[in-house]
């Protein structure tokens, strides 16, 4: 069985996720992706739990050997960055629950890796993905895009020399 990869941008609003495996002859094949929303209106422990919960049920369907998940970059809102890594934090939790391997990439090297540039805009992301997974339109939404960039990353990146 190829190793299968459940790659996460992280968030608490929204969260992407794409489940890839490696291919022959190509950097992957996607399996599914998407997103995890949370309802605004609630407090946030309850939309941590919604993230939670739909973590499990990812893994639970698709049995990922690996989570490639992004870290949390250091923005100017402090409370930004506090409330996105709550998020990573329960991520982290289901991945580690379900005894499986996790892997962590900051956001410049999953552009870097995808895109070839650290600095390149959503919109580049999710046109790359679409070229090196040979689909017929990018994932959508970006979100989507990245988290199946996450997971792309990860496969690419385990294959150089260390």
């Amino acid at each position: 069985m190829s190793e299968r990869v459940l790659g996460i941008d992280p968030g608490t609003a929204v969260t992407g996720y794409g489940v890839v495996e490696p291919a022959n002859g190509r950097p992957g094949r996607l399996i599914e992706c998407g997103v995890i929303r949370t309802n605004p209106k609630q407090k946030l422990w309850e939309r941590l739990n919604t993230l939670f919960e739909g973590v499990v049920e990812l893994i639970e369907r698709h049995g990922p050997q690996t989570l490639a998940v992004e870290t949390s970059f250091y923005g100017k809102n402090v409370r930004t960055t506090v409330t996105l890594g709550q998020a990573r934090g329960v991520i982290l939790l289901a991945a580690t629950r379900a005894g499986i391997g996790i892997a962590e990439f900051s956001p410049a090297t999953v552009k870097q890796s995808i895109v070839g540039r650290g600095g390149a805009e959503k919109s580049q992301v999710g046109y790359m993905v679409q070229q090196l997974l040979r689909l017929t339109a990018p994932p959508s939404p970006n979100d989507a895009a990245d988290g199946v960039a996450v997971a792309l990353t990860y496969l690419m990146r385990r294959r150089l020399p260390r």
